[in-house]
């Protein structure tokens, strides 16, 4: 029973619950509807709103657009207005181009026909003149300038010949005034220029002592001093040779030491080589200093001095190169006086012109190029340095003082008696004088004269004109100046003569 009364409430608890639960989720469906409906409502209110505001803003965006579309539309307007008045303008201007074009080919034809008629009548002119004077227009022209260039040569010539006349009168005579002025005041010895020194010995016995056992001596003697002993059957004397002058003075001072002792070997030989080393460089610094305190010159260093001491045993021409360095120093001081140039400048350069031959028998190179490099070495100065290397033609005259210094050289070197020359170098001089005047087209024949100091160019009278024998004459001069080295000055004479033959039958 009680089962059965269990089972019932079970039954009746569980309808209970179901209708409870029922009712529940109706009351919970019944709410969320209403909630719904009360969101769809607010949706529904806000989008009348937005559509509200939207069509106002598209109300207020076309109001705009319209304006903006009739600004653009009154501006366009403009514009094709403004287009529309430009048109008109380049149709009228176009209208004016036309008739000025028209009016611009008129003219060209008209002036065309106007030079037609001009050229036909100059071409009947010419045919007039020609005919009158049995003449071509080419062959008037022709003799024309042939004349023209005639007068033009003579006047040129006229002109030259008194310009080169003047200029050389007065060149001259204040030349000779210098070049006087300073030659009276200076003069200077002459050497032999030789590559050998007698020495005398007392005795022949001598001689076979100077050889020694075997040639021991001799040969010791040569190997040590550099030069060659010639012992031949002239009576009492040997002969020292040798280029190299200082060494062979050396050599003569200790050949002469051994004489004078006696004693002649090896050990003997070497003492006395040393002390003539010693006595020969001692002649050499007094000689430097003598020639710088002659000239008053205070600015040179010891060892350029002895560079200049050392010319003293250098010759050139039979011309000893110190004291002819010493009377060209002179030489320029004096004219630079004259001239109003650097006198001390012209003083130094003179005596270092040659300085390069000091050391020309030990060095590899010109006396120029050594010389160069001595100025470069003692910072002589530019005046000094191109003083060097222009007196021999290397180099342009930067200077008055190295135009001053290179004369002097000549007037030094060429003064009668101041060189001494060889047949062989005599003869060659004067042939190579002949050959560059031989040279030139036109020349016929030419002769050196007067030991070379002359030189007589004969032309062919149809080849050469007269101002081509003007020239003919410089050229030669020039090329004579820049190519070969000589003392003094050479006159060239162009000779032009026509001569005209006939016979009487």
């Amino acid at each position: 029973m009680q089962f059965i009364i269990g089972i019932i409430a079970l039954v009746l608890g569980g309808i209970g619950g179901y209708v409870w639960r029922n009712s529940r989720a109706k009351n919970m469906r019944d709410s969320a509807e209403a909630q719904a409906i009360r969101v769809l409502d607010d949706a529904k209110n806000k989008e009348k709103e937005i559509l509200i505001e939207a069509k106002t803003k598209v109300l207020e965006m076309t109001e705009t657009v319209k304006k903006q579309e009739n600004e653009f539309r009154s501006q366009i307007i403009k514009v094709e207005q403004r287009l529309e008045q430009k048109e008109n303008n380049i149709e009228s201007k176009t209208k004016d181009v036309d008739r000025l074009k028209a009016e611009w080919e008129k003219r060209t034809e008209d002036q065309k026909k106007i030079q037609d008629e001009i050229r036909e009548l100059k071409q009947q002119q010419l045919a007039n003149i020609e005919k009158i004077a049995a003449m071509s227009k080419d062959d008037a022209k022709k003799v024309l300038m042939d004349n023209t260039e005639r007068m033009i040569k003579e006047d040129m010539v006229a002109l030259y010949r008194k310009t080169i006349a003047n200029a050389r009168e007065d060149a001259d005579r204040k030349a000779k005034e210098i070049v006087a002025h300073a030659i009276e005041r200076c003069a200077a010895e002459v050497t032999t220029e030789t590559t050998t020194t007698v020495v005398h010995i007392p005795n022949e016995e001598m001689k076979g002592r100077i050889i020694g056992k075997e040639g021991r001596n001799i040969r010791s003697f040569e190997q040590m001093m550099g030069v060659e002993i010639l012992i031949d059957d002239a009576p009492d004397t040997v002969v020292i040779s040798g280029f190299n002058s200082i060494r062979r003075f050396i050599a003569k001072l200790t050949l002469e030491k051994l004489l004078q002792d006696g004693r002649i070997h090896p050990a003997r030989i070497e003492e006395a080589y040393e002390k003539s080393k010693q006595e020969v460089a001692e002649i050499i610094k007094q000689a430097g200093e003598e020639a710088v305190y002659e000239l008053g010159i205070t600015n040179f260093p010891p060892k350029l001095i002895q560079l200049i001491g050392r010319l003293k045993f250098r010759t050139s021409y039979g011309q000893n190169i110190l004291k002819h360095s010493v009377e060209m120093a002179k030489i320029s001081a004096l004219m630079a006086e004259e001239l109003g140039a650097d006198t001390m400048v012209s003083k130094q350069g003179a005596l270092l012109h040659d300085i390069g031959k000091a050391l020309d028998q030990d060095m590899e190179g010109t006396h120029v190029e050594i010389g160069r490099k001595v100025a470069e070495k003692f910072n002589l100065g530019p005046k000094i340095l191109n003083a060097i290397v222009s007196h021999h033609g290397d180099e342009e005259y930067n200077s008055i003082e190295s135009i001053i210094i290179d004369a002097a050289d000549n007037i030094s070197g060429s003064r009668p008696g101041a060189r001494k020359d060889t047949y062989e170098n005599y003869v060659k001089r004067l042939q190579d004088l002949e050959n560059i005047s031989n040279s030139y087209e036109g020349v016929e024949k030419t002769y050196a004269i007067q030991a070379g100091r002359e030189l007589r160019v004969f032309v062919k009278p149809d080849k050469i004109d007269d101002y081509g024998a003007h020239r003919l004459a410089r050229d030669i001069a020039n090329r004579l100046e820049n190519e070969l080295k000589y003392p003094g000055e050479i006159r060239v004479v162009v000779i032009r003569e026509n001569r005209v033959i006939e016979y009487a039958r």
